[in-house]
């Protein structure tokens, strides 16, 4: 083990991990601070998994896609499967949102991403539902599932199999910035770096604060609720009401089904809140009625942390005014989604001054010191 390295990564889950790979590609010398005993025990291994480009701004598109073709294409690239399932999604579109949908549907294309709009009774060939209140429905049939937890294992690996370092139960303590680099002090000792890579997920803001600065990024509780076996829950896609917010995929012979509570407080509470249990399901037997044949399987349910913006998008690059330290946060749910294209971004934004394989410019720290917050229309 050195006590020095050319990129610090503070968090091991698979957006760490990503931009771990991608840096110890580069022949950088690098090391991965992990608070936890285990890496990708957090919000990686808790997510509901999902991988989409039914975005409705151009980089989050960009981010997605180029992400899927990677986790399609990952076990060529790195020997072991992603995981990764096309079983689609399905946003099924009030019709007071048919405008809207129909210019996300013009943009998605203009990207070249597979996307479709459905009918109604095309959508009802996939998942049955009521389509009161319904225009249409989109379609990508290139979403899908992934495994995370294996993906975030697999780039770990192969950045160590580079020469990179993982050092679990490392907290970043505190942080200051010396001449030509960082120190970062841990219960482990101190570490000195050119540059640090802010990956902390929901923690990425008390990060930051240990590094004398604010970061708007803050931990938002979020559940995930599994059913017990039915057979009509096989091959579901990933279906969103986009009403309510209520969403709902196959997991083999069970459910997952969730929803965003919007008055969750920001903070790092812990366990089930099973009060959310009914509004969350009153929202869906609207939609769903079928859904009352669901029993719960509560040992099955789970919950975790979403890493919340105040415009539910990603703060990637560059600190401003923090030299040397950079920022792969604040996904807002959309982690698991955009890891492998940030982790070649934020890789180039070191290495090579600016990332340049996806524009992440509209992601950047400054937008909301210049009033432009990214109007993301598509947070589930």
């Amino acid at each position: 083990m050195k006590a020095s390295y050319d990129a610090l990564i503070v968090g091991a889950g698979i957006v760490g991990a990503a931009v771990a790979y991608r840096l110890a590609e580069r022949g950088l010398s690098v090391a991965v601070l992990e608070a936890e005993a285990v890496p990708a025990a957090q919000a990686t291994a808790k997510s509901a998994a999902g991988v989409r480009v039914q975005f409705s701004e151009p980089v989050n598109v960009r981010l997605s896609w180029s992400s899927i073709q990677e986790y399609r294409d990952f076990e060529e690239l790195f020997g072991v499967s992603s995981g990764y399932r096309p079983i689609g999604y399905l946003f099924l579109v009030p019709r007071e949102l048919e405008r809207a949908y129909e210019d996300a549907l013009a943009l998605q294309r203009s990207l070249g991403v597979p996307v479709e709009r459905l009918e109604l009774v095309e959508a009802r060939a996939k998942v049955d539902f009521d389509p009161a209140g319904l225009a249409f429905a989109t379609w990508g049939p290139a979403d899908g599932v992934i495994d995370p937890h294996l993906v975030a294992h697999a780039y770990l690996k192969a950045a160590r199999e580079r020469g990179a370092e993982l050092l679990t139960e490392t907290p970043l303590v505190s942080a200051e910035r010396q001449q030509g680099g960082w120190r970062v002090r841990t219960p482990r000792g101190d570490y000195a770096a050119g540059v640090v890579v802010n990956a902390a997920g929901a923690w990425a803001g008390e990060v930051a604060r240990r590094a004398g600065f604010e970061l708007p990024v803050v931990p938002v509780r979020r559940m995930v609720f599994m059913t017990g076996a039915m057979p009509e829950a096989q091959g579901l896609p990933l279906t969103v009401d986009v009403a309510t917010g209520f969403y709902l995929r196959g997991e083999h012979e069970r459910l997952l089904f969730g929803r965003s509570n919007p008055d969750e407080p920001p903070g790092f509470r812990e366990g089930m809140d099973w009060s959310w249990l009914e509004p969350t399901l009153e929202a869906g037997l609207g939609r769903f009625p079928w859904l009352e044949r669901a029993g719960l399987d509560q040992r099955a349910s789970w919950w975790g942390y979403y890493a919340i913006t105040p415009d539910h998008n990603a703060i990637l690059g560059r600190m401003p005014g923090v030299e040397g330290w950079y920022n792969a946060a604040g996904f807002s749910g959309h982690g698991v989604q955009h890891a492998a294209a940030t982790g070649r971004a934020i890789a180039e934004e070191i290495a090579d001054g600016r990332a340049h394989s996806i524009d992440i410019e509209p992601l950047r720290y400054e937008r909301f010191l210049e009033g432009r917050a990214l109007r993301e229309q598509r947070i589930v």
